[in-house]
């Protein structure tokens, strides 16, 4: 039903291949939330989670401030955790590292909430409205270097949201009224008189880095005989946690009094300033003697690493940093200098920013700040560009990519609205135009906003975001900026013989005019496109033109013109692999049948569309094919079914905040009707609010009629979903009690790679042990 578009002349036709995505659903639902699973084990900090526990039942702002590598996060997650079961709606982090706009931090909380900006309210207005009756607990990580943008988020979350609690963590307080501060020191210290052994044993420091000394080393124990050394280099490192963790990782090669003895004369130095400034350079001469450890190739990628806002892959180091990273990369994760990630079935990377600013002086001081980042912008606008012209064919790929990178991507075009630079905000906001119409509509309009508010670049790329803004605006429901913008898109096409531009811009210009009531004016412009298209032997302009002439038909009730149109559209976007123009159509073609009372037909078409709608995570698309199978359902004699999935429905449509469309609005009343009409008003009801509280996966599942099984069990009886095949594989292995280095043997990959896995296993499953693993493989069967 929405419109459907492209930007760019194709250059090749790609075929997206189907990918079965088969959902198992837990007989009893986890409760919601995003925390990460913990990949290592949490030491000491009694007193301060005892405080912060205590005052998040007094008050709904805690924030708990210290320097660097203190262990703010840590904490706080582990306090999310505990707390998670006093909040019915559950824990949500929203990581700031990456984010480096205050502007961005409405969008990072929205994110982190699994909220989507695809309809005309702001992120911010969408967060509050989504949080207004909810009772959840809200973690807001990083905040120290965007404290403006936080708060004004967390002002406007707590004026309007009595049952939600946040913590925060930033090296320095928000400034909020009604926030209660807590410092976080670092780890207990034995005092330096203590020499006893059992009494140092125990000490927090001292146990942090015996776990971690263990863990990479494999072999790494705390004796009467080193014991007192640990002590004296916790001291020395003052106990901070990210500080000892990179001493620790050293036990891999050199013992305790080595690492002592090589920090001694760094250390000397350390006699200026107060309490707080010796930590800082404490940490920083840690870090200073890890990076004197370095060979010159792991020297030279580290500094370079910090070009990236945010997580990256080995693809985009090997692109932007240096060639053939691998070895170097893997060498700064087993030396805990880079952190490695599972996103989709792709290892990610990222920086501590404490790493990253450390890098920073280093790139600086090495001259290739300005070097390193024009490879940056280099290689995000190149992409970006190939995705633009034949992003709609590859468009799963397409949106996985740009997800992972998007806070880099945002940094870039931030510097060219900043430094005026027209060309390069106009070459990239165009380029991202599939990410902003299927996931960011509110965004991408504010980005296209600023940089055609600068002067200069290219003319034709101005004309091109004019076009990409006006359809963003159609898919906000927002004629009144639609309207001219289109018209002005149409007029430069016509003067300039773009031919395709111009029947894109006269297609969808159609829809505007509809969506503002002028039907006249839509038919007169659609009747101007069939005139261009028939001369056009591109896709894009053509299933636009179709996308066009089925909506007018649904508009005026001319069910045979949105029914032709729409299947022509189906089959030429199925032929191209094109999965968004085949939803729309699809749901075009189900929507003409369901109008025209044709029930039976238009359930396939429904699912089918949902089904695309899932792979691509239309939130949209899903909510309305939620309701449509709904109304299936109320027509069909399953008032129950309908009523949870028009409930759940409901949830989807608010977590994007998007309008009810018009078309859908009648036969949404009717099959409500229908249903309670075949049950009772208080049954009615009560399923709908079970809908509500399903999760999108859940609902998708009951709508496509998918079997509930226990979660971890497949078609086979034995694979174990969510975990990708060789996830499984690996998961099978550790219940046996391999150990990672006999999983690699086992299974001929790397320990390296086995490690990737097993963190990737516990972050899908919510799990913290391998016994945990090893447990559920066993009830799975």
């Amino acid at each position: 039903m929405r419109p459907v578009g492209g930007i760019g002349k194709i250059a090749e036709r790609i075929p997206s291949a189907p990918r079965p995505y088969p959902v198992a659903m837990a007989t009893q639902p986890r409760r919601p939330g995003n925390l990460p699973a913990a990949v290592s084990s949490f030491v000491g900090r009694r007193r301060e989670l005892a405080d912060v526990r205590r005052l998040l039942t007094e008050a709904r702002l805690v924030c708990l401030t210290g320097t660097g590598g203190v262990g703010k996060s840590r904490l706080a997650l582990r306090v999310a955790s505990d707390a998670a079961r006093g909040f019915s709606d559950g824990v949500w982090l929203t990581e700031l590292a990456d984010v480096h706009d205050p502007a961005m931090v409405a969008q990072a909380v929205l994110a982190g909430l699994d909220l989507r900006d695809q309809a005309a309210a702001t992120p911010l207005d969408l967060v509050s409205s989504w949080v207004r009756d909810k009772e959840l607990l809200l973690v807001v990580d990083n905040c120290e270097h965007l404290l403006d943008g936080v708060a004004v988020v967390v002002n406007a979350v707590l004026a309007v949201a009595p049952s939600v609690r946040i913590i925060a963590t930033s090296r320095e307080p928000l400034a909020v009224p009604g926030e209660h501060v807590v410092p976080v020191a670092p780890l207990d210290l034995p005092p330096p008189a203590t020499r006893t052994p059992q009494q140092l044993r125990h000490n927090e420091a001292i146990v942090l880095f015996a776990e971690r000394a263990a863990a990479a080393s494999g072999r790494f124990e705390l004796t009467d005989a080193n014991v007192c050394e640990v002590a004296e280099l916790c001291r020395r490192l003052d106990g901070l946690p990210l500080a000892i963790e990179l001493a620790a990782v050293r036990t891999r090669v050199l013992t305790v009094r080595q690492i002592l003895e090589r920090l001694a004369d760094r250390f000397a130095l350390l006699t200026g300033g107060g309490r707080a400034v010796v930590r800082h350079q404490a940490l920083r001469t840690t870090m200073e003697w890890s990076h004197d450890l370095l060979d010159e190739r792991e020297r030279v990628l580290l500094r370079r690493l910090c070009v990236f806002a945010g997580r990256f892959t080995l693809a985009d180091v090997e692109s932007v940093c240096v060639p053939d990273a691998l070895d170097v990369l893997s060498s700064l994760v087993d030396k805990s200098l880079v952190l490695a990630e599972d996103t989709h079935d792709a290892t990610c990377y990222r920086l501590h920013e404490t790493t990253r600013e450390f890098a920073r002086i280093k790139l600086r001081a090495a001259g290739e700040t300005d070097d390193i980042e024009q490879r940056r912008v280099t290689y995000y606008l190149t992409t970006c560009r190939q995705f633009a012209r034949d992003g709609r064919y590859r468009l799963v790929d397409c949106l996985e990519w740009t997800e992972l990178r998007i806070d880099d991507i945002r940094s870039v075009l931030r510097r060219s609205v900043d430094r005026a630079d027209a060309g390069l905000g106009l070459a990239l906001a165009a380029g991202l135009s599939w990410y902003w119409i299927t996931r960011a509509t509110a965004e991408g309009s504010r980005w296209l906003d600023a940089v055609l508010a600068l002067d200069g670049g290219d003319p034709a790329a101005r004309v091109v975001a004019v076009y990409l803004r006006g359809f963003l605006a159609v898919l906000r429901s927002d004629p009144a900026t639609a309207r001219p913008a289109l018209r002005r898109v149409a007029e430069c096409a016509r003067k300039t013989s773009q031919h395709r531009l111009l029947s894109e811009a006269l297609s969808m210009a159609s829809v505007a005019e509809n969506m503002a009531g002028d039907h006249r004016a839509a038919h007169q412009l659609l009747e101007q496109a069939r005139c261009i298209v028939a001369g056009i032997d591109d896709h894009g302009p053509v299933v636009t033109f179709h996308q066009a002439r089925a909506l007018a038909g649904l508009f005026d009730g001319d069910l045979a013109t949105a029914r032709s149109a729409a299947t022509d559209g189906a089959r030429m976007a199925t032929a191209a692999g094109d999965l968004y123009g085949q939803e729309m159509m699809l749901m075009n073609l189900g929507t003409a049948g369901m109008m025209a009372d044709d029930v039976d037909t238009a359930k396939p078409l429904f699912v089918q569309a949902l089904g695309i709608a899932e792979r691509l995570d239309d939130r949209v698309g899903q909510y309305y094919l939620l309701d449509a199978i709904g109304c299936h359902a109320a027509h069909t004699g399953d008032p129950a079914l309908a009523a949870r999935l028009m409930g759940a429905a409901e949830t989807v449509r608010a977590g994007a905040s998007a309008d009810m469309i018009p078309t859908m609005a009648p036969l949404l009343t009717r099959a409500r009707q229908k249903a309670i009409e075949a049950s009772d008003t208080a049954r009615f009801d009560a399923e709908f609010t079970a809908g509500q509280r399903m999760t999108r996966t859940e609902a998708i599942a009951l709508a496509l009629g998918r079997p509930r099984r226990p979660a971890g069990t497949d078609r086979n009886g034995s694979d174990l979903t969510p975990l990708g095949t060789r996830e499984a594989d690996v998961a099978r292995l550790v219940a046996e009690g391999l150990s990672n280095k006999q999983i690699g043997a086992r299974l001929f990959i790397s320990q390296r790679t086995v490690d990737s896995h097993v963190r990737s296993i516990l972050t899908k499953l919510g799990f913290t042990s391998r016994t945990q693993i090893a447990t559920w493989i066993s009830s799975a069967g």
